[in-house]
């Protein structure tokens, strides 16, 4: 099964890389407050620019080349800098930040402000200018270092304004430590005409507000024991942790909107970022979801789920309301349990027990997600079981074999938007009311497509509108819908339908009496199989589908309308 998801993903990033070509690349170039940082032994350490990804739109690319250790006189001597000027091309941007080690006295890296530091941020300026790019400046974050008043204790090699060695001792004002090499980049950038985005001054005023002891939080302040890669703990004040990180990135975000406007308008804001390659703030979907506060009712919480295969058993329980999930193009929850598996007490999952995701939370949102059963045909597998009311799909698919998609709340209301949902037997079944709007249903094999369950009294069951219903080659007789309860519901509005869809078009389970019960009705639709001379004699044309809008299949009591804007 592990191969099967890694040739998944490697196919999807095969297409998202073939894409990125026509995309805008940032090239990020500095030192270890930027720099991408192992993930190996659980290490929390991030560069800014590292989590930069998760506030761009998929048009742009970041390329973060900044590494740990080097000044900008050593990226140049260690031929970084031409690495990343071969890989520059025309409309590209280059975000240029160092400092930190261009201040120490080391040969190899010591630069002065106002002369061979200034001589090399006006070369990377230049050089990506030459080659078509947009270069923006950056001067410095801030160091974590307060003091009480004038109090100053000399331990540890930092400079002053005055460029004298400073060590700052803990108290309520937080102390300048790059004296000159704050000026260096506003100068260079005010001379070449480019655009300069104080990063010190951001992120000094975003560290000081939160106050000595809380801005430890932004920190590698590690405490002993808790991670393998600093088992012994950690007290570092230069470097970020993922949720500083995360923070400054933001902070950078918003600058950039107002300093670079043609690149601000990619810029994107999510409460969470789900990413794989550790440029987020955490690495699975599930724990993005524990991490929304319960019940907040007053904003929706927006998370993105970055491209990539996630293998996991996803719960959204009814407290975490108010969820939009984002997916890039290329990400995939999936998970392969399926009814007859058994589980740690030797009893089968059943079929609810099967599914990959479950939202029981009301409000939620989804859009390019896909949400996959991969245990093959093997009976009931559910890729997504949905309960909660006013769910909303937008772009998705849903993949599996038998039982895919479980619309299982009797009160629950769904809308699926230019979604995909691909299946055998049964593959769309359930009690709520769900209304599948310009969507593309393919059978995978003959079966049914629907197997509802409508309750007693609903006015409405399932509804297709504008959706094209599809098959794999040599699939030859599916039904619209057979009822798996006594008054299913299910209607198709001005759809496609392929040839395989059977010329009777609906099945009554071996239920005689459920054809005195069941509401089956098409209007106006087309394709080879929407012929209905030789239909069920318990369906039904309709003459009118003023009654079938979205905004009266979906109103229930609150008159919800996910068209609304």
């Amino acid at each position: 099964m592990k191969i099967r998801y890694s040739i998944l993903l490697i196919f999807f990033l095969a297409l998202s890389s073939f894409k990125s070509e026509k995309r805008i690349t940032v090239f990020t170039i500095g030192d270890s407050t930027m720099a991408n940082k192992s993930l190996n032994g659980d290490n929390q350490e991030r560069g800014w620019a590292q989590m930069l990804p998760g506030f761009f739109t998929e048009d742009i690319v970041v390329d973060n080349h900044a590494k740990n250790g080097r000044s900008s006189k050593s990226f140049i001597d260690e031929g970084l800098w031409d690495e990343v000027l071969k890989r520059i091309k025309p409309g590209d941007y280059l975000f240029i930040q160092f400092g930190h080690n261009d201040e120490k006295p080391k040969a190899d890296r010591h630069t002065e402000p106002g002369g061979s530091f200034d001589k090399n941020l006006e070369r990377f300026v230049k050089e990506a200018r030459d080659k078509g790019a947009i270069p923006v400046l950056f001067n410095s974050i801030v160091r974590r270092h307060f003091a009480s008043g004038d109090t100053l204790t000399l331990t540890d090699n930092y400079r002053g304004k005055d460029n004298t060695v400073l060590n700052i001792a803990g108290g309520d004002t937080l102390i300048d430590t790059h004296g000159k090499y704050l000026d260096s980049p506003r100068n260079v950038a005010k001379k070449m005409g480019v655009a300069f985005i104080d990063m010190n001054k951001l992120t000094h005023d975003f560290v000081e507000k939160m106050g000595n002891e809380e801005s430890k939080k932004l920190f590698m302040w590690i405490p002993e024991g808790k991670y393998v890669f600093a088992p012994q703990g950690k007290k570092d004040n230069t470097h970020l942790n993922i949720y500083g990180a995360r923070k400054l990135a933001a902070l950078a975000a918003r600058a950039i909107e107002e300093k670079v406007p043609a690149l601000g308008k990619y810029i994107r804001y999510y409460d969470f970022v789900v990413a794989k390659d550790g440029s987020g703030d955490f690495f699975t979907v599930q724990d993005a979801i524990d991490a929304v506060p319960d019940f907040s009712k007053n904003r929706r919480i927006t998370i993105l789920v970055k491209k990539g295969v996630y293998d996991e058993k996803l719960v959204i329980p009814a407290s975490k309301i108010n969820i939009s999930m984002i997916g890039e193009e290329g990400t995939v929850i999936t998970h392969d349990d399926y009814a007859s598996k058994k589980n740690i007490f030797g009893e089968e999952m059943s079929t609810s027990g099967s599914s990959t995701c479950y939202i029981y939370a009301p409000d939620f949102y989804a859009e390019n997600i896909t949400f996959r059963n991969g245990a093959g045909r093997v009976g009931q597998a559910v890729a997504c079981f949905v309960s909660g009311d006013r769910a909303h799909f937008k772009n998705c698919r849903f993949i599996g074999n038998q039982d895919t998609l479980y619309n299982y709340g009797k009160d629950s209301r769904q809308y699926y938007e230019n979604c995909y949902v691909e299946g055998t037997v049964d593959f769309i079944f359930g009690k709520s009311t769900a209304l599948f709007m310009n969507c593309t249903i393919k059978s995978l094999s003959n079966g049914y497509v629907t197997a509802p369950a409508t309750e007693k009294g609903n006015k409405y069951g399932y509804v297709f509108i504008n959706c094209d219903l599809t098959s794999s080659d040599g699939v030859d007789n599916v039904f619209l819908s057979r009822p798996w309860r006594p008054y299913a519901q299910a209607v198709y509005i001005k759809c496609n339908m392929g040839s395989h869809i059977s010329p009777l078009g609906w099945n009554n389970w071996n239920k005689k009496e459920a054809e005195e019960t069941v509401f089956y009705a098409e209007y106006k639709c087309v394709g080879k199989g929407a012929e209905t001379s030789k239909r069920a004699s318990f369906g039904r044309q309709l003459n009118s589908d003023k009654e079938y809008s979205p905004e009266k299949v979906l109103a229930g009591e609150d008159n919800w309308n996910p068209l609304k804007k």
